[in-house]
């Protein structure tokens, strides 16, 4: 887990997913300069690491930040990251 969000652009990622449940993956990384292709594979290491899950809907994915089973498996680490990262990071919303 701490691998998949040790990458700045995936650490944003989550922390959007965290502020819009069931957001599809275009709507997260709206106005992040990165390729599709690397996105991607940045929410296929999120996914892998358990930290987000993914459904089909139509031409859609939704992603969902499992931060239920986050916090029942590692109680009290995500959040502390998330804002860790927002103070960090001059560009992202406040969660």
């Amino acid at each position: 887990m701490l691998h998949a969000l040790s990458d700045p652009v995936r650490l944003e990622l989550v922390r959007r997913a965290r502020g819009n449940p069931e957001s599809t993956c275009a709507v997260l990384a709206d106005g992040m300069d990165v390729p599709i292709s690397t996105l991607s594979n940045h929410w296929r290491i999120l996914r892998e690491a358990g930290l987000i899950s993914m459904t089909v809907d139509g031409r859609h994915r939704r992603i969902r930040l499992r931060a239920d089973d986050l916090s029942d498996r590692f109680p009290g680490l995500l959040d502390p990251i998330l804002r860790l990262a927002a103070a960090e990071s001059p560009n992202s919303e406040p969660l």
